[in-house]
């Protein structure tokens, strides 16, 4: 059985309970604090009978040990989207509600680039690059007050051609407390400590074709895991983290196009671990320690650029170009389109680039031009299709926390914060007081009860409680 924890409130004012992501240490505290309140619950069945005053302080004490406990549980945001990939925070300080003033403190970074803010303690890493891609920036900047802490320079002998919307520096770092590791496509796929002292670097492709890369690293077990993607041949490939030396390489069918996806790193229903990866004919799900693909589900249309989501119990996956959004339980062998796609359900016109979010019985996705859909998690039903805000452009994957989906548009990084639910409920349309024509494609990383967020050349740190 798969541990589970308390999510979010749902529309009838029930608690709405989500598996837990057992595959890293985020979530095996969160399986320990479950672990810890079905703890308390047994002591005070027990105690009741001996001593009702005694029971009644030894709960509020070990209740507020829990509450402290997940306050803090945001203290490490390690990777694009979060601990464990998929944009899901169990930080119960996340504010939801902020304006230009909530903003405590931002920075012009050197050359642009489209990378997610990450952490590891007071330590924010970000990737940028020079105008013509001839070099390529890896950040470490302080999340007190923004000050630089150290910055790498990488020469580019070559260069990609990113489409418009792209960057030569979108790929995140990621990193695991003693590794940072940044990937340029071309420019390779490099590692450092956290005192910026180079670990070691590595050439993985040529990534031919007018896109360029987007698919940021995974840190599983002492493996980089990194989607090779590109117009023609494709890979997967796990990197030992220590030395960069190929632990394995997986080929992948050749894309017409490429592929941006970032794999994530899922537990299944059943306890098993796999590397899921979307992809421009499908979702595949892979073995971390050997890199054998276990099973493929295929999609409805092309690209496959966002993550997918999960709820411990089922995959949620939408192509990236107009078709149907569709639910799969992991697992199984072979193709397993017939067997384990569980409904699917139509999207209506439009790109997708924001991944799907799914909160207890709602999966809320979201197309460029900022129309959203609610559909039902169980039997994929339509429940609303609106627009989602006035002049509202959407690119970057959503924020879960507290049951509530953060959205932010492109031009002017306005942050929109969506209630899921049978009907559209926007609690608030948040700004950072950025100039009407700033670019964000970033995600949103709540860390340490602040909200990061980074435009093109511009990292931003909101504060609400000043």
């Amino acid at each position: 059985m798969v541990p589970r924890r308390l999510q979010s409130f749902s529309s009838d004012g029930a608690f709405a309970v989500t598996p837990l992501r057992p595959q890293n240490d985020h979530t095996t505290q969160s399986r320990r604090r479950i672990a810890f309140s079905t703890t308390i619950l047994h002591i005070g069945n027990q105690l009741a009978a001996r001593s009702m005053k005694n029971t009644i302080l030894l709960l509020l004490f070990l209740a507020g040990t829990i509450i402290v406990s997940t306050s803090r549980a945001e203290e490490n945001w390690p990777q694009f989207r979060g601990p464990d990939g998929l944009g899901h925070s169990v930080a119960t300080d996340v504010p939801s509600q902020w304006s230009a003033d909530s903003v405590a403190w931002k920075i012009e970074l050197k050359g642009a680039g489209q990378s997610s803010p990450i952490n590891w303690g007071d330590k924010i890493f970000l990737t940028s690059a020079a105008i013509d891609g001839s070099e390529r920036y890896v950040f470490c900047v302080n999340r007190e007050d923004g000050s630089t802490i150290w910055e790498k320079t990488i020469k580019s002998p070559t260069t990609e051609t990113p489409h418009k919307m792209n960057s030569f520096a979108t790929p995140s770092c990621a990193t695991d407390g003693t590794h940072v590791v940044a990937f340029f496509g071309p420019a390779g796929i490099h590692c450092f400590d956290l005192d910026g002292k180079e670990r070691w670097s590595r050439q993985v492709g040529d990534f031919p074709g007018p896109w360029g890369v987007a698919a940021s690293p995974l840190i599983v077990g002492g493996k980089v895991i990194q989607n090779l993607d590109a117009e023609g041949a494709s890979s997967l490939i796990a990197l030992d983290i220590d030395t960069g030396a190929p632990v394995w390489q997986t080929k992948r069918e050749d894309k017409p196009r490429g592929g941006w996806s970032t794999p994530v790193h899922i537990t299944t229903a059943d306890g098993k671990n796999e590397i899921v990866l979307n992809g421009e004919f499908g979702i595949r799900g892979y073995d971390p320690e050997s890199g054998k693909e276990l099973w493929f589900c295929r999609g409805f249309n092309g690209r496959g650029s966002p993550s997918p989501d999960f709820d411990g119990e089922k995959l949620y996956v939408i192509n990236g170009q107009p078709g149907d959004t569709y639910s799969v339980t992991p697992g199984g062998i072979g193709d397993v389109t017939q067997s384990h796609m569980k409904w699917h359900a139509p999207r209506r016109k439009g790109r997708d680039l924001p991944a799907p979010a799914v909160v207890g019985d709602f999966v809320v996705t979201a197309n460029m031009d900022g129309i959203g859909t609610c559909y039902d998690s169980k039997t994929g039903k339509m429940l609303w299709f609106d627009r989602l805000g006035e002049g509202v452009a959407l690119a970057s994957a959503p924020l879960v926390a507290n049951g509530l989906v953060y959205m932010q548009a492109v031009n002017g990084g306005d942050v929109l914060v969506i209630r899921p639910g049978k009907t559209y409920e926007l609690i608030a349309r948040n700004s950072i007081g950025a100039k009407p024509d700033e670019i964000f494609r970033a995600t949103l990383a709540p860390i340490q009860g602040q909200l990061f967020a980074r435009s093109e050349s511009i990292l931003y740190c909101i504060d609400a409680s000043k």
